[in-house]
């Protein structure tokens, strides 16, 4: 025990009935007084429980109890004193003698789920200034889950933690020395998740309905999994591991989204397919951690699908193809057959109604029954093809799904039968092409050569014979009659139903066209149907035409004739028209054609194939030169091939239509200059000598060269003038002088022709070469090895290339030897001189000192032996610069460029630079491609027409949708083009462009579907819960796409519908979580209890961009209220409902499908209960049973769920469950609560202000007794040491006052001058308190209180000495036997020891 000392002094300490009833004399007993150093005595107690209690609540360090207001004033005897000790217990400062234990630990510690049983957790850890021995412990509701060492403090697990079911633990660790009050400490064990939940399928089992024609890519229903576990481990992905039946075929028909929405992949049938399928789902969280590893929980769930029928098929016929039969003639209604027909829709079997199609009268067909029967009148032979085709259509009653109409149609064949109703009938047809319902024919006609041979057919006869019956009834005979039978017959003679008749020759010698008159026949054909016995015949008359034969030839009437033409007459002229051939034969063989022969007659002469004319043919040239006399044959053909014949001989009479013809050709050579050329020329006619037709004469036609020629007109002689100079003839001529010779006969019309004399003068070398200018100026390119540099041209005038060709060279000067000059001939006497660079030099303009050259030509030819003549020419050759370096992109490679994504259209981004070494240039920039990358990914082409590249090398925004979050970074492939580039690569090389797209915040933040419901329990719901989350993205990068959360509304919405606005409720903590951001919504204060509904909450979410964009969502909480609590009272003690939690957890959720929230655990016993009735009183568990999409269940629920729950009914009852029952929940009245709290700082305010004014009273008080005391002293220091004083002392003074004392109830005498002041009861009853005491009584002294008497101060009746007297004068406690008091029973001491203070001191 920590002991302080308090008081120590000379007074008495004495009981006294004025301030101390009975009932406190025992809180007095609490306190000791012991001997101090100098005989004091000192008052003990136990400080820290005073401390701990507060001033003016202090107990005794035995009992405990409150001490008595009398014990504080006995122990003041001195009002500072109490004063001092005021302030040093407000303060703390007090010296302590052994100080309590002090935990030095954190507060929050942390706990896996997955931790196992006994593993360690942390260590309690306390400092104690004295050393001394601690022991270690732990409090609280939820101690239970650990275990304490108490003299290490090392903590370990006892109890399975669940995250899902406790997160915060919150128990208080104790420490004790052993000596002081033990140490507390309260402390808070999070539970960390681990993956130890899998996915829970809600709401099952899973079934659904889905119609057959359920469109693809449609939703057909939605699985619901929870996970309990937070983060990944709580995510739920869903898969389909399998499609019952045939899974091979049907996996792929349906997929599932990550919201569990099962969507259909592909179409249904109900007939063709499936009718039912049994999907397997498994739902797999995300993973998490579980005994250090990386682990997955999955479940599996079922959904079962019925396809659901619907009116999509049209119906089908039974028993197709649908074939009859029916007798002709048969009555009406005669059934014939039933056709039937069924709606494939087989779940939905509409009602089937027949009809028929088209306007088919013979037969119907029963709309209900599909039977077809007999309804007009039926002939067979009516009938084509004996058969009936009936278009029957089956229609279902209601429309389908379509709103159309659904139905089939169907062809029913009706055969019929026949009967023998019919005669035999002659048709003019030619069969089958035959049309049997016309009119029978009984009258027909034919023609036959005369005397054609037997069983010849007549001809022009088509004629058959039909009987509309079938088979037996159908057969008929065939007869023929008449006076011109005999010469006939008729084939066939029986005719089955139907057949061609003909009529056959078979005497053919009275078929004589001269002698029939008439040349005609008659016969009559009879057919007969045997098996009738009337009306069993029908007639038919046919007439027969003879037709005649050719029996003669054409004759001429002479056998030659002799005829005469011109020569050269035109074609169409008629040599002979009177020459004919006569046949007595009549039609075509009476006709007559004429013809030439033999064939090659007909290329001079051709005939009228029909008057028999001869004519002069096309293209042929009678000539009596050639041929005076023709022989042919004039032959005449009748219509059949018969042919006559006559001779023809055929003159020609001659004309003048000969031309004289010259006889060589006239070519003559003479050397330039010869005097006289002579030639002879010749001529010859075809034409008869002996006219004028073939004599000749001759002359000269004028032309370039007549005047130089005479001729001799008879003999053809040619005679030149003079000499011929080859330079006078022109050059294109080549020295040829032609002078054209007429030669003509002299017959009518008068013929000639002419002949060309070449004269052929040859050439010498008169002539000397000469240049077309005296001075050329040419330029060449510089760096081209043989290169021409131009050409100079030079004449000769001579005729011949022996005595014109030129030949050319350069004279010998400075730089000459760089050049070559090579000859060519342009044409004759026309030379060129080819100037070019030799080969082996390349002139460099940037290093040739001499950029001009001046070179003299010359130009010489030589007949090879004769003189040369030479003629020059100066040359100029300027060099000239060449456009032949690559141009260059400056820098290489090119700087990136930054741009930003909000380009405008056409916005210049920068301008390129280029060089080119060449003094002439011309750079144009050219795009090469285009790559579009994102976060370095090649993105394809999405950015290939975002810019342009002008060819002056702006580079400018073609596009208003660069967008930086489809591509980040621009590679354009560009090069250069020299368009003045002359020699070598006109390119420069390639480069690659990057332009770095940034960012501009264009993008606002996106939530994501919130696809959970959230559910809080305002009675469990501590501040920070999380009660639900949000998440969302923002397509942007950089700050752009931070993201902050805010709540900006709360509203919360009654069941009742009425909405209430509140603040500060709920708060949202914004964590990173990859590309998404994660707003998960806490409690930020208590949440009223009473409020039934649910919060709607909005949420804002803002990026971090300059000019922020934002977006909101919202999201509903529903609340749980207390109605909810249910109650399940257990007869087991606490620690087995405690241990046996998890269990009867698991019990109710098994049976509810729920999740339980428990809120206390408490006795349903009061305190008064006895040890032996505690082992058996009942525990009430109060708890919740929500579901996760916001609602929860009533008690009665829960016990109807329970109660079907077999098995988890038999584990609750074996836990002790026995009573399931609502919960009174008391309504707290916040305003009373309120009202309380305020009128407790109110009264403690109070208690503050009357603390305070006692304080300063006292303090005052305190002073004027100190003065009082001064002054006492100075009279006491009047009196003589030697002669003390006789009679009782003054308390407090050093006066004695034989008379008594007033303080303690003597009378004084008032003469005497004490130097006191009037003092208030409240000093008196200060000063009467010491007045009585027992602290020298002896031990077995009376309790009764001893009064004093009025006689003797010193000494009470009893004899009793007073003890301040006594410690004034020294005496000793023990000193002397004579002055112990009587004893006093039951007495006590109080003991103190601590010397260090005394009654003045205090």
């Amino acid at each position: 025990m920590i002991e302080q000392p308090i008081y120590s002094g000379r007074q008495s300490l004495r009981n006294s009935k004025l301030c101390c009833p009975p009932q406190n004399q025992a809180a007095i007993q609490g306190f000791h007084v012991t001997p101090g150093a100098a005989s004091n005595l000192v008052v003990a107690y136990n400080y820290k429980k005073l401390l701990t209690k507060g001033v003016g609540a202090a107990v005794s360090p035995q009992t405990n109890h409150p001490l008595p207001c009398c014990v504080w004033w006995s122990l003041w005897p001195n009002r500072m004193v109490w004063l001092t000790w005021m302030l040093l217990f407000m303060s703390h400062t007090l010296a302590s003698g052994n100080t309590a234990p002090q935990f030095k630990m954190n507060t929050t510690f942390s706990v896996a789920e997955d931790t196992p049983l006994g593993a360690w957790l942390f260590q309690l850890v306390a400092v104690d200034a004295d050393g001394d021995q601690l022991t270690y412990g732990m409090t609280g509701a939820e101690a239970y889950y650990f275990s304490v060492n108490s003299d290490t403090g090392n903590v370990t697990l006892k109890q399975t933690v669940d995250y899902e079911k406790t997160k915060l633990i919150r128990v208080e660790a104790t420490v004790d020395d052993q000596k002081n009050a033990q140490g507390f400490k309260k402390l808070t064990i999070m539970v960390k998740d681990r993956n130890d939940n899998m996915p829970i399928f809600l709401n099952e089992p899973y079934m659904t309905d889905v119609l057959e024609n359920t469109t693809i890519d449609s939703s057909i229903y939605t699985v619901l999994a929870k996970d309990e576990d937070t983060g990944s481990a709580g995510q739920v992905s869903y898969t389909i591991e399998e499609v019952i039946p045939n899974n091979e075929t049907n996996y792929q028909l349906f997929y599932i989204l990550f919201n569990g929405s099962v969507v259909l992949n592909g179409s249904l049938s109900y007939n063709n397919k499936s009718s039912f399928y049994r999907i397997k789902i498994s739902a797999r969280d995300g993973g998490g951690l579980w005994d250090g590893v990386i682990v997955y929980q999955k479940n599996t769930a079922y959904l079962s699908i019925t396809v659901v029928d619907v009116a999509d098929l049209d119906p089908q016929f039974l028993g197709e193809p649908y074939v009859g039969s029916v007798p002709e003639n048969s009555p009406l209604g005669t059934p014939v057959l039933t056709v039937l027909a069924i709606d494939r829709d087989k779940a939905v079997d509409d009602v089937i109604v027949y009809s028929s199609v088209g306007a088919h009268n013979m037969f119907t067909v029963n709309s209900t029954t599909g039977i077809i029967a007999l309804s007009g009148n039926l002939d067979r032979e009516g009938v084509p093809g004996e058969e009936v085709q009936l278009q029957v259509v089956a229609r279902e009653k209601k429309l389908n799904i379509y709103q159309q109409v659904a139905q089939v149609s169907t062809t029913v064949t009706i055969q019929v039968t026949d009967l023998n109703d019919n005669t035999p009938q002659f048709y003019w047809c030619e069969y089958p092409a035959c049309n049997f319902t016309d009119f029978p024919v009984s009258n027909f006609s034919g023609q036959i050569e005369e005397h054609a041979s037997p069983r010849t057919p007549v001809t022009n006869l088509s004629i058959v014979a039909y009987d509309p019956d079938k088979g037996l009834n159908g057969t008929f005979q065939l007869s023929l009659h008449g006076p011109d039978a005999f010469a006939f017959s008729v084939t066939p003679q029986q005719i089955v139903n139907v057949g061609t008749v003909q009529v056959l020759v078979s005497n053919s010698s009275v078929l004589d066209y001269e002698k029939i008159p008439n040349h005609s026949v008659t016969v009559e054909i009879v057919a007969n149907d045997t098996r009738k016995t009337t009306d069993c015949c029908s007639f038919a008359m046919v007439t027969i035409r003879l037709l005649d034969i050719n029996d003669h030839r054409p004759e001429f009437n002479q056998s030659e004739y002799k005829l005469h033409v011109l020569e050269e007459s035109p074609p169409g002229t008629i040599v002979s028209s009177g020459i004919t051939a006569t046949d007595p034969d009549s039609g075509i063989y009476g006709e007559i054609t004429y013809q030439l022969l033999p064939d090659s007659i007909l290329f001079t002469f051709t005939v009228n194939a029909s008057s028999g004319t001869v004519l002069v043919a096309n293209g042929s040239k009678l000539e009596w030169g050639s041929r005076s006399v023709y022989y042919a044959t004039l032959q005449a053909v009748d219509g059949d091939g018969l042919s006559g014949s006559t001779q023809l001989e055929i003159t020609v009479v001659d004309i003048n239509n000969n031309a004289p013809v010259v006889s060589g050709s006239y070519n003559v050579f003479i050397p330039e200059g010869q005097d006289t050329v002579r030639v002879q020329i010749q001529a010859t006619d075809k034409d008869d000598p002996e006219t004028n037709n073939g004599r000749l004469m001759f002359e000269i036609v004028p032309g370039s060269f007549s005047r130089n020629f005479t001729i001799d007109p008879k003999t053809g002689e040619l005679i030149s003038r003079g000499p011929l100079d080859r330079e006078a003839i022109p050059k294109e001529l080549g020295g040829n002088m032609m002078v054209t010779v007429l030669v003509h006969d002299l017959g009518i019309p008068q013929l000639n022709t002419t002949v060309n004399v070449t004269i052929n003068v040859e050439d010498k070398n008169d002539n000397a070469p000469r240049f077309n200018s005296s001075q050329y100026v040419f330029s060449v390119q510089e760096g081209l090895p043989g290169i021409s540099v131009g050409t100079v041209e030079a004449t000769d005038t001579d005729q011949t290339e022996i005595n014109y060709r030129i030949s050319f060279r350069i004279e010998s000067n400075t730089g000459s030897n760089n050049f070559l000059i090579l000859s060519s001939r342009l044409r004759a006497g026309w030379y060129q001189g080819n100037l070019r660079l030799d080969p082996d030099i390349a002139l460099d303009y940037d290093r040739l000192q001499q950029k001009l050259f001046h070179l003299t030509v010359q130009a010489e030819n030589s007949d090879f032996g004769g003189a040369v003549d030479i003629a020059t020419a100066l040359v100029q050759v300027q060099v000239l610069d060449v456009n032949d370096e690559p141009p260059a992109i400056v820098p290489s490679p090119p700087n990136d460029i930054r741009v930003l994504e909000n380009l405008t259209l056409h916005e210049w981004v920068a301008t390129l630079q280029a060089t080119d070494m060449d003094t002439k240039h011309l750079l144009v920039f050219q795009e090469l491609g285009v790559t579009c990358f994102n976060r370095s990914v090649n993105v394809g082409n999405v950015c290939h027409d975002w810019f342009r590249l002008e060819p002056n090398g702006s580079l400018v925004a073609n596009s208003s949708e660069i967008d930086y979050e489809v591509c980040d970074q621009v590679e354009l492939k560009l090069r250069v083009k020299d368009k003045f580039t002359q020699v070598g690569d006109p390119y420069s090389g390639n480069e690659t462009l990057r332009i770095i797209i940034g960012d501009v915040n264009d993008n606002p933040p996106v939530f994501l579907p919130i696809t959970n419901a959230f559910v809080v329990i305002p009675e469990i719901s501590a501040v920070n819960l999380q009660v639900a989350e949000v998440r969302a993205a923002d397509a942007d990068s950089g700050e752009n796409r931070v993201i902050t959360f805010a709540i900006s509304n709360v509203v919360f919405i009654s069941d009742n519908g009425q909405v209430q606005v509140l603040e500060n409720l709920f708060k949202v903590l914004t964590m990173a979580e990859k590309d998404l951001y994660l707003g998960n919504i806490l409690v930020a204060s208590n949440l009223d209890t009473s409020l039934k509904g649910q919060y709607q909450l909005k949420v804002e979410a803002k990026d971090g961009g300059k000019s922020p964009l934002s977006s909101s969502t919202s999201l509903d909480i529903f609340t749980v209220d207390k109605s909810y609590r249910v109650g399940l009272q257990f007869d087991t003690g606490l620690p087995e409902v405690q241990a046996n939690l998890g269990q009867i957890k698991v019990a109710l959720t098994m049976a509810t499908k729920s999740t339980i929230h428990v809120v206390t655990i408490k006795s349903l016993e009061n305190s008064s209960t006895s040890k032996s009735n505690r082992a058996t009183r009942k525990m009430l568990m109060e708890a919740y049973f929500v579901y996760s999409n916001g609602s929860a269940l009533m008690y009665e629920t829960v016990i109807t769920l329970i109660q079907s729950n077999t098995e988890a009914l038999s584990q609750l009852l074996s836990l002790g469950l026995s009573i399931i029952g609502p919960v009174d929940v008391p309504e707290t009245n916040t305003e009373k609560e309120l009202f309380g709290v305020i009128a407790g700082l109110a009264g403690a305010v109070l208690l503050i202000l009357f603390i305070m004014i006692i304080t300063l009273m006292s303090i005052r008080k305190s002073y004027v007794r100190k003065l009082k005391a001064l002054k006492a002293l100075k009279v006491a220091s009047n009196f003589s040491v030697s002669a003390p004083q006789q009679g009782p002392a003054i308390p407090g003074t050093n006066k004695y006052n034989t008379e008594g004392n007033p303080v303690l109830g003597f009378s004084l005498d008032p003469s005497a001058p004490l130097d006191f002041e009037d003092t208030t009861s409240y000093d008196a009853v200060s000063l009467n308190s010491l007045d009585e005491n027992t602290v020298d009584a002896p031990v077995n002294s009376s309790d009764t209180p001893i009064k004093l008497g009025r006689t003797e101060a010193r000494w009470r009746e009893d004899g009793w000495e007073e003890p301040l007297k006594a410690a004034l004068e020294n005496r000793s406690q023990d000193s002397d036997d004579k002055l112990q008091p009587p004893a006093l029973p039951s007495q006590k001491y109080l003991s103190f020891d601590n010397p260090s203070l005394d009654t003045t001191d205090l």
